[in-house]
């Protein structure tokens, strides 16, 4: 990394740290409804530890504009929940999110609330999955005895 990148790179850290500790001050972090709707994706990875809300990744929102492979493929993003480490540190540098969630090309970093509007203590998952109301075929072989 050359030192002008090291330099915008410290800045940006810099950035976040004054945007979230701001924001948790004045309470924006836990301000305004929770969101989230069948199909989102929650991401609770470090939110509940920074006193975050969740963020919630509107899936269906992006893929009636997006093939799969724009954010599977070219940004890197596993095809699972939780699946990647993604933090505000790399939003801001680019990756994953913040390829798109720039400020150039949808909203960027300084607009907490559109993302985290999750419910504070949300497990990272698919919401209202499917697969979260099924139950094993061994499990209901034991309920029907």
């Amino acid at each position: 990394m050359s030192f002008l990148g090291a330099v915008q790179r410290g800045v940006r850290l810099r950035l976040v740290a004054v945007v979230l500790t701001i924001g948790a001050a004045m309470g924006i972090g836990l301000a305004g409804p929770a969101a989230a709707e069948y199909g989102d994706v929650v991401i609770n990875n470090y939110s509940d530890a920074a006193g975050m809300r969740p963020a919630v990744f509107p899936h269906w929102f992006h893929r009636v504009r997006f093939r799969c492979k724009v954010c599977h493929a070219d940004l890197g993003f596993k095809f699972q929940a939780g699946g990647n480490e993604i933090n505000m540190v790399k939003i801001i540098d680019g990756q994953f999110c913040g390829a798109c969630h720039n400020g150039e090309i949808a909203w960027s970093v300084e607009n907490c609330n559109m993302c985290h509007s999750g419910v504070p203590g949300t497990k990272t998952q698919v919401h209202e999955s499917t697969i979260q109301k099924l139950v094993s075929p061994s499990a209901n072989a034991g309920a029907a005895k």
